[in-house]
């Protein structure tokens, strides 16, 4: 029963986190700012940490199935 929101909340944190670090990456390659007005030794990082502890919820979610 409680299986369905764990799937769902998994489906969520991993499509954010692979997009988060797929956006970050592009826009990072392209010398674009990733978040503006804040450097981009600052907010490279932050997001690639955002993203990983995304894809790592959503990882650990699906292991608690």
């Amino acid at each position: 029963m409680e299986s369905g929101p764990a799937i769902f909340a998994a489906t969520v944190f991993l499509l954010f986190g692979a997009a988060l670090l797929a956006w970050t990456g592009a826009r990072a390659r392209h010398g674009a700012p990733v978040a503006e007005g804040v450097r981009p030794s600052v907010a490279v990082p932050l997001a690639v940490l955002a993203g990983a502890a995304s894809l790592a919820l959503g990882a650990w979610c699906l292991a608690r199935l």
